[in-house]
């Protein structure tokens, strides 16, 4: 089995070598973990993996190769992790029922409301109307339904309706290595071209080469230019986490398409909606993070802006302070957009959701006004046409 992870790992362009693994089998001989995946798999990836960027193709390989075996082993053990049995009270409802359920009246009312339950609440609540718990019409907890409410101690969204969200999930980086459909997609990025030579003369220019020396009586006479570049440059605004989990393919391919094809591309994640602050690294984010400020000095206003997100979110995280899911954002989003594009007006957004789609959730339409309808689908052709716009004279 750990013979067929170390192959698997090596064809998929890890450079785990010989050592790194007899050093994996030597710390399992110690018993330096005990017959547990989650623990083997640290420790697998501590002994194998000596760069973090290779961390995501290090779990994809790790996630195949042992797809299933975490059921069985806790099925042997006998260990039912709780979360399963909260999953058994996750309540579903027909269509007619959801809409019978209604919502409190706005955001002031719902966060006025929270605060109450959290003073009133003294013990563990499950199925109910009011209160904080699970599998219930509660507008505060987890795994049940209502349309508008404050998701708590859940995993992830089921019904993407959820006004602010207290759970402290972890955001994978793109990998940006992905080749797999990034052929289209380069192609298309390719007409925002604008070469120059900038850096070191260190390419050989044989045109000029062979000018001089026949000048100089053929004696060789070497002439060296700088290599050609395209010097347009990027900023890439890329939405990680929530509903954007299910366009994560696409998104790495145009992530890995953009490093290729741009010499000076910058990228920062968000989350749903742009906020005051931005970061390099997800698994870094609630420490490490960049002011939108910050961005704006350091990078002139030549850059163009390409936003990469589904725009799907509750309507509260563009236009209400403190809206965002995740921290108390003292401005609405809105108006960090605003200062974004102020900044840098030759911008775009890219939205893995399909265009028809698009008219039937409200917070769209407001990030496709925000951005003065310059939204287009992530598909090839909608890039195409997104790179046509930034090439527009109109937004320099």
């Amino acid at each position: 089995m750990f013979i067929e992870l170390f192959y698997k790992l090596r064809q998929g362009g890890l450079p785990v070598s010989i050592t790194e693994y007899l050093s994996l089998l030597a710390a399992l001989e110690k018993q330096v973990v005990g017959p547990d995946i989650n623990e083997f798999y640290y420790l697998a990836r501590t002994s194998l993996v000596k760069d973090e960027s290779l961390f995501d193709r290090f779990d994809r390989i790790f996630g195949a190769h042992f797809e299933g075996l975490e059921s069985i082993v806790d099925s042997i053990l006998g260990d039912i992790p709780e979360e399963w049995l909260h999953m058994q009270s996750m309540l579903n409802l027909s269509e007619e029922e959801k809409k019978q359920i209604e919502a409190l009246g706005g955001w002031e009312k719902l966060m006025e409301t929270l605060r109450e339950r959290l003073r009133e609440q003294k013990e563990r609540h499950q199925g109910g109307s009011k209160m904080i718990g699970t599998g219930g019409t509660s507008p505060f907890g987890a795994y049940g339904y209502n349309p508008e409410g404050i998701r708590i101690g859940q995993n992830e969204s089921r019904h993407r309706r959820a006004v602010k969200v207290w759970d402290k999930r972890e955001y994978r980086n793109l990998d940006d290595s992905v080749e797999l459909g990034t052929r289209n997609i380069k192609l298309a990025l390719r007409n925002l071209r604008k070469f120059a030579r900038e850096g070191a003369a260190d390419e050989l220019d044989l045109d000029n080469t062979i000018t001089h020396t026949a000048r100089n009586a053929g004696l060789l006479d070497i002439q060296m230019v700088a290599e050609r570049h395209n010097a347009v440059k990027i900023l890439l605004f890329l939405d990680a986490g929530g509903s954007m989990d299910d366009h994560v393919r696409v998104c790495e391919e145009l992530f890995s398409a953009t490093h290729t094809e741009f010499k000076h591309l910058e990228y920062f994640y968000f989350h749903n909606c742009v906020y005051d602050r931005v970061w390099k690294d997800n698994r870094r984010r609630r420490n490490e993070t960049l002011h939108i400020n910050e961005v704006m000095h350091k990078y002139g206003h030549d850059h163009k802006l390409i936003f990469v997100g589904d725009a799907s979110m509750s309507p509260y995280e563009i236009m209400m302070p403190g809206g965002a899911v995740e921290h108390w954002n003292e401005e609405a989003g809105a108006d960090w957009m605003n200062r974004l594009l102020a900044c840098y007006p030759s911008a775009i957004w890219l939205n893995p959701v399909p265009e028809q789609h698009w008219q039937y959730t409200a917070s769209i339409s407001m990030i496709r006004e925000l951005i003065s309808d310059r939204m287009y689908p992530l598909t090839v052709e909608g890039i195409t046409n997104g790179i046509d716009t930034l090439k527009s004279p109109l937004y320099h």
